[in-house]
């Protein structure tokens, strides 16, 4: 009995403790251009197919570096598919992610041997490629930790007019909500973009799957680096664990820890030293574990550690800080550069030598306000109805990235809403087709709209009269017809009216005609139906919509009483008609039976008299 309840308190201890484990993290791998999905070695990582998620060509790929995953296609996105592309994948769970995107060769013998491009996630600006990145292994990927808030991500391809976009694979692995907090600048509008990402004392490149590390730490690529400079310093490893390595919330894997390189006597200082990109924040993160075996213990090494020269941290005794030796110790700090440069230094203090096992440095990066999502659909409305050419684009969002919003669109940032508007679209002269949907009166900010010189048919929509921001309107040189809505009288702000040039017909409303009073620029010319105004014709009897209406239907019961009539009198004349042929063909036959009744008639009346006589006269024999 007591074995069973023992071992019942033991099942019941571990399903307590399975059902309150964290879950898994979510994750999703994009294999670019696959037809169907696949699996990769060592670690069987699932990729799935990009059907459905975007445009660009699928193609043979060639991969760029051995860190790039063992996949066999990609797509590209030729200028003709437009200067902007993107993946937009949905049903993401709301959460802190890792977003990586690597990029890759098109194995085609005319292909541009090495694009260079930009790259957003979510609006906002994360990379752009620069010539030579094919021959680093940390530069042929692009990755960024982002929140996602709104169960979509948009990952976007800019050209620049140096090759087509070509990516081979995008990965969306989720991460701990508070990974990588570094102070009271981070938060859900802040994107922090891997810079770089070391790990010391060894030859060896390894993603976190391949250290066995926890999946909530992203998959985080570790570029190996032996030392720092040739005499500089030397490599240091050791086989034992190491306490406090994967804790909550970065999860770094044991094994980052196990290697390390020390400074020497002829080179006591360890630096390092990276390009950045001046006027940016940078958050970095500095790794150690005491894997030294001369190292008994705390007090024995002490050094500090500078920022292009200025001393950030003083005094770092890695034991000491940590607790004991063979114990993880991570320092973070986030510095403001002018220059092009970043040098961190060790100095050390005592023992002469320092320690270093790994370091991260990430661009702190300002998450763009998106545009108005009303506003977005409306311009995917005028997309749609104008058949818009793929040479626009016209993906992602119309204002950011800011380097690279959508051909033909201005852009307006709101500060009291913290969102972009539209205020100006010119797309003249595009040979665009279709008409104008009212759902470009959701527009609410427009303040110049240019669509003239195209092949737009249709009406004016009505509601363009709600736009009340409008100030120039150029609809000329189309087909539009119809007449001109009343409610663009309403359009006080209207200042320049260009209509010409079209099939328009009907009185121009009095409102505008009114305005022309007060200096504003419209032009009415070059169609032939409209009046009402000075320079073109006088109007006859004007008459409502309404009015208009009912002669249009009042006209159309005449006409239907009038078929329906000739309709009766004509088979009323064929009845008639048919009637008197019948009657034709009968005739000789009616003639003989009226005489031969005749006779009978007559021959009755005679013999009715002899017998009258008879009774009269009596019998001959009698008399």
């Amino acid at each position: 009995m007591l074995r069973f309840t023992l071992l019942w308190l033991l099942v019941f201890f571990l399903s307590l403790s399975s059902s309150s484990a964290r879950p898994a993290p979510f994750a999703m791998r994009i294999s670019c251009g696959a037809r169907q999905n696949v699996q990769t070695p060592p670690t069987y990582a699932r990729w799935f197919k990009d059907f459905a998620y975007t445009g660009g060509i699928p193609a043979n790929a060639t991969r760029p570096s051995f860190v790039t995953p063992p996949l066999k296609t990609l797509r590209y996105f030729p200028l003709s598919e437009g200067p902007e592309n993107c993946y937009n994948l949905k049903r993401v769970p709301k959460g802190h992610y890792s977003v990586r995107v690597f990029f890759g060769l098109v194995a085609q013998p005319d292909s541009d041997n090495e694009p260079l491009f930009d790259v957003s996630v979510e609006g906002t600006l994360i990379h752009s490629l620069k010539s030579g990145w094919t021959s680093h292994d940390d530069q042929v990927f692009a990755e960024a930790l982002v929140f996602l808030l709104d169960g979509t991500v948009s990952i976007c391809f800019h050209s620049t007019g140096h090759g087509d976009p070509a990516i081979i694979s995008i990965e969306i692995l989720q991460v701990d909500d508070r990974a990588y907090y570094f102070g009271l600048e981070w938060g859900k509008g802040v994107i922090l973009k891997t810079t770089s990402r070391l790990t010391c004392g060894t030859s060896k490149p390894k993603f976190d799957e391949d250290y066995s590390g926890d999946h909530w730490g992203g998959d985080r690529f570790w570029h190996p680096i032996r030392t720092f400079g040739q005499n500089a310093d030397e490599p240091r490893s050791t086989e034992s664990g190491i306490k406090k390595a994967s804790d909550a919330p970065n999860f770094y894997p044991e094994a980052l820890y196990q290697s390390a390189i020390v400074s020497t006597d002829s080179q006591p200082d360890l630096a390092y030293t990276i390009d950045v990109e001046p006027n940016k924040n940078y958050s970095i993160w500095l790794h150690f574990a005491e894997i030294d075996a001369s190292i008994s213990g705390a007090g024995k090494r002490v050094f500090d550690v500078l920022i292009n020269g200025d001393t950030v941290f003083e005094n770092i005794d890695v034991v000491d800080m940590s607790g004991d030796r063979y114990t993880a110790l991570v320092l973070n700090t986030t510095v403001a550069l002018s220059g092009r440069t970043l040098t961190i230094t060790l100095r050390p203090k005592k023992a002469n030598h320092a320690i270093l096992n790994a370091i991260e440095v990430f661009q702190v990066i300002g998450a763009e306000s998106k545009t108005s999502p009303e506003e977005v659909r409306a311009l995917q409305a005028l997309k749609k109805a104008l058949g818009l050419p793929n040479r626009f684009g016209w993906n992602g969002d119309p204002c950011v990235p800011k380097e690279h919003p959508w051909s033909g669109a201005d852009c307006h940032f709101d500060k009291s809403g913290s969102k972009w508007f539209i205020d100006g679209l010119g797309l003249d002269n595009q040979g665009l087709r279709g008409f104008l949907p009212n759902d470009i009166s959701k527009l609410h900010h427009l303040q110049s709209l240019n669509l003239s010189g195209n092949t737009i048919h249709g009406a004016i929509p009505s509601s363009l009269g709600t736009v009340t921001s409008l100030e120039v309107l150029d609809l000329s040189y189309n087909f539009l017809t119809d007449s001109i809505p009343e409610s663009l009288g309403q359009l006080t702000a209207l200042r320049k009216l260009n209509l010409n040039g079209n099939s328009l017909s009907g009185r121009v409303p009095a409102a505008l005609g009114g305005r022309l009073l007060n200096g504003a620029s419209f032009n009415f010319t070059d169609n032939a139906g409209l009046c009402g105004i000075p320079g073109l014709p006088t109007c006859g009897p004007h008459l409502s919509a309404g009015a208009k209406v009912g002669i249009g239907f009042g006209a159309s019961l005449s006409f239907l009483l009038l078929v329906i009539c000739s309709v009766c009198w004509w088979k009323r004349r064929q009845n008639i008609l048919r009637a008197q042929q019948i009657a034709a063909r009968g005739a000789p036959y009616a003639k003989a039976r009226t005489q031969l009744s005749h006779d009978i008639q007559m021959s009755r009346h005679h013999n009715h008299g002899h017998a009258r006589t008879a009774v009269e006269n009596g019998p001959s024999l009698l008399s």
